[in-house]
């Protein structure tokens, strides 16, 4: 497979209140979100010619950015403004947008009080990862060693780059060995998510999902707890072992990228996606316009 770098492509990116050619939007090599983190970001998608659900994605990257101590410079209005003439400017109907907010370089040290701060928007095209079929085949999982942060050693509640570097870890190992993704428990050993989605299980007809409290409470994750109670599925959060896996009968992920994604087998525990997982990811998808 030939990879088109993120770095060389045609089209616009919004960076400080200018639509700028691609290959233009660049940064310095100094740059305190570099070195230090503090970066936040968003992934959304685009349905014809839509981002769903944009005003929530705009709402929690100015949030993100409060978390980790600083301020965007645009409202969300300007952000979802920019949004919709950036997917215009780049003809995008089906696709990924990648909002990102960072420190930039007028000082390089830990702390950073007067640099400034930077807000940058991208799309691309991006239909679904899998057809109906394929989805519905499960992913395979394996259990990280790395764990999700107690919510007093990080700020688990933003979508801050640096509490990514763990994903990227486990997802590495993972496909290394041959899985799909990995399964990530948090610091008390219990059911957390995968690298980058969060996690449903359906045990007895009801869906069970562990509680948002060291990780982020994913806006797909809340759009399919709204849809599965409209559909009449109990739904409980909690804290969930990873012994449950065991009662199980369906796993599934949600997520900006996965949507709804079934799980065949995390570890030595198996799993046949069936009717709850079709109810839900038809929903979703009728939710988002597909």
């Amino acid at each position: 497979m030939t990879l088109i770098p993120f770095d060389d492509r045609d089209g616009f990116i919004w960076m400080d209140g200018q639509m700028l050619p691609w290959r233009e939007a660049k940064v310095h090599v100094l740059t305190h979100g570099l070195h230090y983190a503090s970066s936040v970001f968003e992934g959304e998608r685009a349905y014809n010619g839509q981002v769903f659900k944009l005003a929530e994605h705009s709402q929690r990257l100015i949030r993100s950015a409060e978390l980790l101590g600083f301020a965007l410079p645009y409202d969300r209005a300007t952000l979802d403004q920019a949004t919709d003439a950036l997917l215009q400017a780049n003809g995008v109907r089906d696709g990924y947008v990648r909002p990102v907010a960072w420190r930039g370089s007028e000082m390089m040290g830990v702390s950073a009080r007067h640099n400034r701060i930077h807000v940058a928007i991208a799309c691309w095209a991006w239909p679904s990862y899998f057809d109906a079929d394929a989805r519905m085949a499960g992913l395979r999982l394996t259990v990280s060693k790395w764990r999700r942060p107690s919510p007093d050693t990080a700020p688990t509640q933003s979508k801050a780059a640096g509490l990514y570097m763990i994903s990227t870890l486990s997802k590495h190992a993972a496909e290394d060995e041959g899985w799909d993704d990995a399964l990530m428990l948090d610091h008390r050993g219990q059911v957390a998510e995968a690298s980058a989605a969060n996690i449903f299980l359906v045990i007895d007809g009801a869906l069970h999902t562990p509680t948002p409290e060291c990780f982020l409470d994913g806006i797909t994750r809340q759009t399919v707890i709204e849809l599965a109670r409209g559909m009449g599925l109990s739904v409980t959060e909690r804290a969930i072992d990873p012994s449950e896996f065991a009662r199980a009968s369906e796993v599934f992920l949600t997520g900006t990228a996965a949507e709804v994604t079934p799980v065949r087998q995390i570890g030595d525990w198996h799993f046949t996606p069936g009717a709850v997982c079709q109810q839900v990811i038809a929903a979703y998808d009728r939710a988002v316009g597909k």
